[in-house]
């Protein structure tokens, strides 16, 4: 997978950077959270790009811990691939953000 990412796929990852293991409504509620509802992921969007991510060794399933009641949840966690794809597209949106500021578009730092 490569750079530029899905706003997405870009997300899912972010989640995971500071997580040890995360469920799927955990990264939901997470990118939700932290987006302030700009992102919003239904379950069959983040479960097939959870998917790819998986396919692709970006992220990998890990045990959940032991629930009481219910279906076992499914946990996921950022592979060491996973975080190198997220910080090359952090660098790649602060690169854009640098231009806009350069162009005026955005308020220059103080």
């Amino acid at each position: 997978m490569n750079t530029p990412l899905t706003p997405p796929i870009f997300h899912i990852l972010l989640s995971l950077v500071d997580a040890d293991q995360l469920h799927g409504y955990a990264i939901i509620r997470d990118i939700d959270e932290r987006t302030e509802g700009e992102v919003r992921l239904t379950a069959s969007t983040l479960y097939a790009a959870i998917a790819r991510l998986v396919d692709a060794e970006l992220i990998e399933e890990v045990d959940a811990p032991a629930k009481t009641g219910g279906a076992p949840r499914r946990c996921y966690r950022i592979t060491p691939a996973g975080r190198q794809l997220a910080q090359r597209e952090a660098e790649r949106l602060a690169r854009s953000v640098a231009m806009a500021r350069e162009k005026r578009l955005l308020p220059r730092k103080a």
